[in-house]
């Protein structure tokens, strides 16, 4: 490519000259191409050690004039061709002017303004993004592609200078991280070390510290550990890897590819050799973080964040933190833990402005809220461009969610009720399911119910008083609602117990559903109108479950709970269809409609399933088991001795599930795990891993001396049943596990508030980023086991249809999958959706289209057939394609290769016969594939008939007889004609329809093709010879049964039209073949040449042997002639014969042949019969398109390997 001319002062450096002119020298680099010899071998080392971009372009061309030592760098080419392209142009367009300048200045002067005028035009038709990467980095991804084959499509996130470990020695190179494969790339000293891992095969990714690998990154797949070390920032890398490999496993989950943010905002500072693609993922890191730390909606996106001071008014003080700023909040974090958290949503904010400064309070900054809260920041770096940032999100605020917000209300109200007012949506037209004149949609069932029953006046009640009492005078200080600071003071209240009459609000208020409602006012009663009525598999499980929601409750023995529990699950469910509805969302949902109302519980759902617990309740619940595996993890840190006898036991998998999808409500008694409740939605999940290990040390001795599982089980159930809360305030409810408590003496009972003191004491040290690392490394094994779960399932339900290996079928799995997969990431003519459904059972989830089938029939098939493969693949893929939706599923790519590899000779040949006739030859291929239906339809012998028309006409015929004879017939009747119609009928030779003569043309091609590469070819070629012209003949012969009453020319005076008598046929197709020889396909071997008794009147052989000869020789060139290739018969070619002139669409319309009559002929011929009963292993295939596909592949080699070859 042309490049902008740069100074070149040693110009022989590494450099080789090839060609040279006086104003212009073609240069290889030293170490590229053949020979090089010692120097060489080093040059090429040190580019790639250095990252040199020799690499990419080893060819480069410089001008000067005579008498200047100065060079000039005009091109550069990654190939001998493309630079020779240059040097063409440069010879035959500038030579000739150069040679008119007398001022070498000038001569100089005008060449680089011509170099630059090119790129500039070529600039100019080229739409540069916006995004643009920096030249040094596009260099980098050029590199990448060529080196590994990658398309376009594939895009670097960054690369790394490492040492990667083969064996025991370690390879300096390159590490290259794309979207979907890491890559590495060594050269050193003539040998060449190639690797690619695909982030969809890491099932562990690791940084570890060892005598042998020093600070080293393992990675893991299912078949080899591959490390990597001497990184200049492994923790940055180590990050970069596991977000590609988190993509990749949400891409397996889920389906969906990786789509770069288009809306990412643009740096201050250019930042050199960092790509967008990895400020993209920088930033999505972050996004998370802040995401997860404040609890906020998924669609927040952090926008910048600053160090600076917050004054606290509770105990006046300058607390040191980070203020962070996005699209709708602004955040501060301390940076003591648990000193202040603080969220300030811009819907509430009324007043920004800048304070004056002072040498105690330097850069103040105030924000003013709509309930007159004042926050004062201090110590801020850059205030002016922070209030503008403000300001520009203030402006986007929307006025409807300012005048809508309800969720700050006067600190002395004690109920906090957001959805009190009606929507307005819902003013303008009747709602017919929901309403806001509903009970539960203005307080929750626990209140409903409380109505009637007696105020209780006890110690409890007093205890209540006081908790309530507290809560108040927090809010007073520290404020309430959403701008509430929290601080260690919230969480020990958190701990002592939320009063039941402010539980929904801080559920609300802790989990950041309350942020939600707000930013979403009358979405739930719209969905509920939307939702309801509808039947899905998610609303007929719903409705199964809903009476086993907490049906010991009040609330829930009667239509209004059943109702609400109803509408909320059907409300999310139809929100998020990627979930749906899964069991234990029944029991969560019951225990919120108790203290929130239904929008209030709704959005309490959302943040538990989308926020809090991700994928816990998916088809697969692969969140809750990824926390089953930390859960693990922490036992055998925490506890290691407990850990091997759980283990051995198999019990920590059977609990913990049981335990984590209900957050303990469904084992624990309903009073005690409501508190549970409590402190989770303020601590998030580590509060459940505390308190699971807490329950485990209590009961260690008792598990240690356990003999089964079964009896730990008990252990366990016995001491959670008995987990109870003295100071609640709400009637017993009878609890399921009560029926575990044996014996005369009863267990001793835990207090729930000691339990959960206990677990802070205990394992209180457990931090949520260590928690989600854990999550990370835990969910490449949850995934990866999943994907081989469903491998085997996938094998299980067909192997006994298929003559395949279990081996053979998942390694062939792996591939179809890959293939998929690949065609996600690298783009498709449908979109992923089409060709991936969760729904479905494991054998139809993932389907193909015809590119990708083409692909793989290519790499697989032992078939093979040069150029007229893709042809061949395309109709095997129409025959396969059943209901016609252009995509074939694992199971039906399986039934195309099993008939190949392990059918009989006849079913082989019944699939090549298949393979030509409709709908596998589709019109475009055949022209006459029309008529040949017509004509296969049409023909009355018994043979030709379409055997479902004659099944209907028998049907009717019995039908007819049925009404004359008026017998009403009884049920079993009916059913044995059901259980005849549900049968499959098996397929027979005779069921097969005839083939016409351009169909037998056809087939006739792909036998040649297919033996073009048999070492047997020569006497197979013979032997399809005498077979294709017997079987001319003997269609010929059958056209006179056929046709008992030939219809007469209406004209006398013309030919026999559409007739094609067989020796005109083959001295037509004779001809073409002998044109196709002349066209110098070496190729292919040459055919003998046609006898010239051919070209007259057929003569009748004078003996047997002449004419097997004679039939031999002719039959070979016909078929020869005509299977060259598809093309080679075309459209215009010329038929000699019958008095005029003819093309090949008007073959003869009434030839036709059966299955039976080729079988037949083909078991004639030696040859033929062994090469289709050859048993071929398609291991080989596998293996080789294993390697193809560079799934994983190590590669030496030695210095001349140009570099032009890796890029295919």
């Amino acid at each position: 490519m042309w490049i902008i001319p740069e100074e070149v002062l040693l110009a022989n450096a590494l450099w080789v000259s090839e060609r040279a002119n006086p104003f212009f020298i073609l240069q290889r680099r030293k170490g590229h191409g053949k020979g090089g010899g010692i120097t060489g071998l080093l040059v090429g080392t040190l580019d790639v050690v250095l990252d040199s971009s020799a690499r990419v372009a080893p060819y480069r061309i410089l001008h000067q004039t005579q008498d200047s030592q100065i060079y000039w760098s005009i091109a550069c080419g990654s190939s001998r061709k493309e630079i020779t392209e240059h040097w063409d142009w440069l010879e035959a367009n500038l030579l000739q002017t150069l040679s008119i300048f007398d001022n070498e200045e000038d001569i100089t002067t005008f060449v680089k303004g011509k170099i630059q005028g090119i790129i500039a035009e070529e600039n100019k038709n080229k739409e540069v993004p916006e995004d643009e990467d920096c030249g040094k980095f596009r260099e980098a991804e050029l590199k990448m592609r060529k080196l590994f084959g990658m398309p376009d499509e594939e895009k670097l996130v960054n690369y790394y200078s490492c040492s990667y470990w083969k064996g025991r020695v370690p390879r300096q190179g390159w590490v290259y991280l794309s979207v979907n494969h890491l890559c590495f790339y060594s050269f050193l000293l003539g040998k060449e070390v190639t690797l690619v891992i695909q982030w969809t095969d890491v099932t562990q990714l690791e940084k570890n510290a060892t005598l042998l690998f020093p600070e080293s990154i393992r990675v893991s797949t299912r078949d080899t550990e591959d490390f990597f070390s001497m990184f200049l920032n492994i923790n940055e890398t180590f990050k970069l890897m596991e977000q590609l490999a988190n993509i990749a496993m949400r891409q397996l989950l889920d389906n969906e590819a990786f789509s770069a943010d288009r809306s990412l905002p643009k740096p201050r500072k250019a930042h050199k050799n960092i790509s967008t693609l990895k400020r993209d993922l920088d930033a999505r890191a972050k996004n998370e973080s802040y995401r997860a730390t404040f609890r906020l909606p998924q669609s927040e996106k952090l926008d910048g964040h600053t160090d600076c001071t917050l004054w606290t008014p509770f105990n006046k003080m300058h607390i040191v933190g980070q203020m962070f700023v996005s699209n709708n909040y602004i955040c501060f974090s301390s940076k003591g833990e648990d000193l202040c958290h603080l969220i300030i949503p811009l819907r509430e904010v009324s007043v920004v402005e800048k304070a004056d400064s002072s040498s105690v309070l330097p850069s103040p900054l105030s924000i003013s809220t709509k309930n007159k809260m004042t926050f004062l920041f201090a110590n801020l770096k850059d205030r002016d461009f922070l209030v503008q940032r403000i300001s520009d999100f203030l402006q986007r605020t929307p006025d409807k969610q300012q005048h809508n917000s309800k969720e700050q209300q006067d600190p002395s109200s004690p109920v906090f009720t957001a959805s009190s007012s009606p929507c307005s949506s819902l003013e303008r037209q009747p709602a017919q399911y929901y309403s806001p004149d509903l009970a539960t949609a203005n307080q929750g069932l626990l209140s409903i119910f409380k109505r009637d029953a007696p105020e209780e006046l006890g110690p409890k009640a007093a205890k209540e008083k006081m908790k309530e009492e507290s809560w108040n005078i927090h809010f007073f200080e520290f404020g309430r609602g959403v701008c509430m600071y929290r601080t260690s003071r919230t969480r020990d209240l958190v701990l002592n117990g939320i009063p039941e009459s402010l539980r929904g609000e801080l559920w609300l208020l802790f989990s950041g559903g309350l942020n939600d409602m707000a930013m979403n006012p009358g979405y739930y009663a719209d969905l509920v109108e939307q939702s309801m009525g509808r039947c899905t598999l998610a609303t007929e499980e719903i409705e199964r479950d809903l009476h086993r929601s907490m049906p010991e409750h009040r609330a829930f023995q009667n239509e209004m709970g059943i109702a609400a529990l109803r509408r909320v699950l059907t409300a999310y469910a139809y929100r998020n269809p990627g979930i749906g509805y899964c069991q234990a969302m029944n029991i969560v949902t019951s225990v919120l409609l108790l203290y929130c109302t239904e929008e209030e519980a709704f959005w309490l759902l959302v943040a538990l399933c989308e926020r809090m617990l991700p994928d816990y309740y998916n088809t697969r619940v692969v969140g809750a088991l990824v926390d089953q595996g930390v859960f693990e993890e922490l036992t055998r840190a925490c506890l290691p001795l407990l850990y091997e006898r759980m283990q051995e036991l198999g019990v920590i998998s059977t609990i913990s599930l049981s335990w984590f999808l209900t957050l303990f409500l469904s084992v624990m008694p309903f009073e005690s795990a409501v508190l549970v409740v409590d402190c989770f939605f303020y601590e998030g999940i580590k509060l459940i891993f505390q308190v699971s290990l807490a329950v485990l040390h209590a009961n260690m001795d008792q598990l240690l001396g356990c003999s089964d599982e079964g009896e730990a089980m008990t252990i366990l159930g016995r001491y959670l049943d008995n987990v109870v809360n003295k100071q609640t305030v709400s009637p017993p409810i009878p609890h399921l596990h009560a029926l575990l408590t044996s014996g005369d003496e009863p267990p001793p009972e835990i207090d729930v508030f000691e339990l959960i003191k206990t677990s802070y004491e205990k394992f209180g040290s457990l931090r949520s980023d260590v928690i989600e690392q854990m999550r990370f490394k835990q969910r490449l094994k949850v995934i990866q086991s999943l994907e081989d779960t469903a491998k085997r399932s996938v094998v299980r339900s067909i192997m006994t249809d298929s003559a395949f290996t279990i081996e053979e079928l998942e390694e062939l799995y792996v591939l179809f999958k890959a293939q998929h997969i690949m065609t996600c990431y690298w783009g498709s003519s449908s979109s992923a959706s089409e060709h991936h459904d969760p729904s479905l059972p494991y054998l139809e989830q993932y389907r193909i289209d015809l590119g990708q089938f083409s692909q793989l029939f290519g790499a697989l098939t032992p078939w093979g057939c040069g150029v007229h493969t893709p042809v061949l693949a395309a109709r095997l893929f129409r025959l396969l394609d059943h209901n016609k939706d252009s995509l074939i599923n694992f199971k039906e790519f399986v039934t195309g290769l099993s008939g190949m590899y392990h059918g009989d000779l006849t079913e082989k040949l019944k699939m090549l016969y298949k393979l030509h006739l409709p709908p596998a030859l589709c019109p475009e291929e055949a022209e006459s594939a029309l008529e040949a239906t017509q004509y296969f339809t049409d023909d009355p012998s018994p043979q030709a008939t379409n055997p479902l028309a004659a099944e209907a006409r028998d049907g009717t015929r019995n039908d007819n007889i049925q009404k004359k004879e008026e017998k009403v017939q009884d049920y079993r009747y009916y059913l044995r004609m059901w259980a005849k119609e549900k049968e499959q009928k098996k397929e027979t030779i005779k069921d097969l329809p005839k083939m016409n003569q351009e169909q037998f043309i056809e087939l006739c091609k792909t036998l040649y093709n297919m033996f073009s590469q048999d070492p047997s070819e020569q006497e197979l070629y013979h032997s399809i010879a005498t077979v294709a012209s017997l079987l001319l003949r003997i269609g010929e012969v059958g056209k006179k049964f056929t046709n008992h009453t030939p219809k007469k020319p209406e004209n006398n005076d013309r030919t026999q039209p559409a007739s094609l008598e067989l020796p005109t046929l083959e001295k037509e197709l004779s001809t073409s073949m002998q044109e196709e020889s002349k066209g110098g396909n070496s190729d292919k071997v040459q055919a003998p040449e046609v006898p010239v008794e051919l070209s007259e009147s057929p003569q009748p052989p004078t003996s047997d042997e002449e004419a097997k000869d004679e039939t031999s020789v002719s039959s070979f060139s016909i078929v020869s002639a005509s299977s060259l290739q598809c093309e080679d018969i075309a459209e215009d070619t010329v038929l000699i014969g019958c008095g005029e002139q003819q093309t090949c669409s008007t073959l003869d319309a009434d030839w036709s042949i059966s299955f039976e009559q080729i079988l037949a002929s083909i078991l004639t011929e030696t040859p033929l019969v062994d090469f289709f009963e050859k048993r071929k292993d398609i291991r080989i295939k596998i293996a080789d398109c294993k390697s193809q596909r560079t799934i994983e592949r190590q590669v030496s080699s030695s210095s001349d390997c140009e570099l032009s070859l890796l890029s295919g």
